[in-house]
């Protein structure tokens, strides 16, 4: 990388840390409505020692915190879940029931969350497969796949998200950065 490119990527991040500077996921700033349901369905799918805030910061970055929330291609609610993808995740939880309600829309964020995890086992922190798990999610597990499996023809071995990141869309690259912001001062 260039000195000159290193230098305005080194901007880019001040910038972007000024203006999302405070807006943590503990801050005054958001609702703490959903935290309850945050933490029951990040312990019953990923277990009781792991931290729930992540998925609050996703939900912060995907909809911050409205469940109301629609996209142009069809995602709702806090989650933004796509509504084919919430038949899938219901199929298998029959129990779900309406993905425009909070809980359920949540529960069926953070299954799905796990099942990205899940296909990240070998070789990764956790640190690592979040930001995989998360970049997933934006950009779909395959175009992850994808971008892992070109990284592996720069390095000898992919651990980090860093080393594919360039490879992924600049959407997704902002999604997983502003979850991370998010958490930072976990």
């Amino acid at each position: 990388m260039s000195l000159f490119r290193l230098v305005v990527l080194l901007c880019i991040c001040l910038v972007h840390g000024q203006v999302l500077a405070g807006r943590i996921v503990d801050s005054d700033k958001w609702t703490r409505k959903y935290d309850h349901l945050f933490r029951k369905y990040t312990k019953h799918y990923f277990g009781p020692h792991f931290e729930w805030r992540w998925f609050k910061a996703q939900a912060i970055a995907e909809s911050n915190l409205d469940p109301k929330a629609r996209s142009w291609v069809g995602a709702k609610g806090l989650m933004q879940i796509m509504p084919a993808t919430y038949r899938e995740i219901k199929g298998k939880n029959p129990h779900f029931f309406n993905i425009n309600t909070p809980k359920w829309n949540i529960a069926a964020g953070i299954y799905y969350d796990r099942q990205l995890y899940r296909k990240w086992q070998r070789g990764f922190n956790t640190q690592e497969r979040l930001a995989l798990m998360f970049g997933g999610y934006n950009a779909g597990h395959g175009r992850i796949r994808k971008a892992y499996k070109k990284a592996l023809k720069t390095y000898d071995t992919v651990r980090k998200w860093r080393q594919l990141e360039p490879l992924v869309p600049k959407e997704t690259q902002g999604y997983v950065r502003k979850i991370r912001h998010f958490m930072a001062s976990q």
